[in-house]
């Protein structure tokens, strides 16, 4: 008899791929999902992406009925259902919290009647706020952070408080929590509770934090998005991507596919149970050059990057993923490679149609004081 699980916001970008990777390895798959209409449009049925052997179910996760029905005879939960976005939830306070925070209590305390073999979160890089630093002695520095007065001066990069600039380097799971945005201290108040309400019941639970996900099925509508879906609707509607900073600022991106097998080896791992875990590409490019990439792969390559020396507040300068342990602990090793994945994402991308909400949130941020 197969294993039955269920992925919540399992018909969203990385929850339907997900889908596929846990019926391709025999997995029953069941999906609970209250269809965003930030994310899905104003659709009232699952995409036509996810699968037709998923059972989908549609709810809220903050509905204890919902969830209780979702549950039934299921031995294994990923929990993705969330609100995602820095600079959103800096406004939105209320509704991040709601979902994110009481989503996941709801869910936490439907297990205690429901007990199940194995808890997978969906948690962020975004709890660590910057990533971690060295300085010319190699001492790390993982404590540091930027101040108003010097992102009002254009001043970018950290330094170590005596005016020399700190090197950044992979951020390891070891490194402190520190939360600069509602959307991270959502992330982390999930993983948290999952794994502290893991460890009471004997649920064993274990928190992913995900990287910067790119790949086919990403919302291009949705201004909060990821960034390289954000890039691609841009390049859509035959407008330059709008860059922060000055564009040097590095992140990790790792595709969607890596993203879904690792939720499933962490499902299948015991000695994943219990602890937090990076999944990332273990490599870093700068927004800059993934602007350049992305609009050479959709022949864009005339819409220069418009590079608006703003800072957002919630925004960090460079964080990429030590991914040691997801290679010891779940057999994990990313592979497809950056620029397969982005002719694949360009590929897909050909068929689609984007509505441009880019320059009404920048808008939206700027009115509230959101930008510098």
């Amino acid at each position: 008899m197969k294993m039955k699980v269920l992925v919540t916001g399992g018909a969203g970008f990385i929850g339907s791929h997900l889908c596929d990777e846990l019926l391709t390895h025999g997995y029953e798959v069941r999906v609970l999902d209250n269809l965003s209409p930030q994310v899905h449009g104003e659709r009232t049925t699952p995409p036509d992406y996810l699968s037709d052997q998923v059972e989908f179910i549609y709810g809220d996760v903050r509905d204890p009925d919902a969830v209780c029905k979702a549950l039934q005879n299921v031995a294994a939960v990923f929990h993705l259902a969330a609100a995602v976005g820095v600079g959103q939830s800096m406004y939105e306070i209320r509704r991040y919290t709601d979902i994110n925070n009481v989503g996941t209590a709801v869910l936490l305390e439907q297990l205690l009647d429901h007990p199940v073999q194995k808890l997978v979160v969906a948690s962020s890089m975004s709890i660590y706020g910057e990533g971690l630093y060295r300085d010319d002695a190699g001492r790390p520095h993982s404590n540091v952070a930027r101040n108003r007065e010097q992102l009002a001066r254009g001043i970018w990069e950290i330094s170590d408080g005596n005016g020399s600039f700190l090197t950044p380097i992979a951020t390891p799971e070891s490194k402190p929590a520190n939360l600069a945005s509602i959307y991270a201290l959502s992330k982390y108040d999930q993983e948290c509770m999952a794994l502290t309400t893991g460890n009471a019941y004997n649920i064993p639970a274990v928190a992913l934090r995900f990287f910067n996900v790119y790949g086919t099925r990403q919302s291009l509508s949705n201004p909060y998005t990821g960034v390289l879906a954000i890039f691609a609707s841009r390049f859509l509607n035959g407008k330059p991507p709008l860059v922060f900073e000055d564009g040097n600022q590095q992140r990790d991106f790792v595709h969607v596919r890596d993203i879904a097998r690792a939720c499933r080896l962490a499902m299948e791992s015991d000695a994943a149970s219990g602890k937090p875990i990076n999944v990332g590409s273990g490599r870093q490019i700068s927004i800059n050059a993934l602007a350049r990439k992305t609009a050479k792969v959709m022949g864009r390559e005339n819409l220069a990057p418009d590079i608006n020396g703003e800072y957002r507040v919630g925004d960090i300068r460079h964080c990429f993923a030590d991914i040691e342990c997801a290679r010891q602990v779940l057999g994990f090793e990313p592979k497809v490679d950056f620029e397969e994945g982005l002719r694949e994402l360009a590929d897909w991308l050909a068929g689609q149609i984007a509505e441009d909400n880019v320059e009404s949130a920048h808008s939206e941020l700027k009115l509230r004081g959101l930008t510098l």
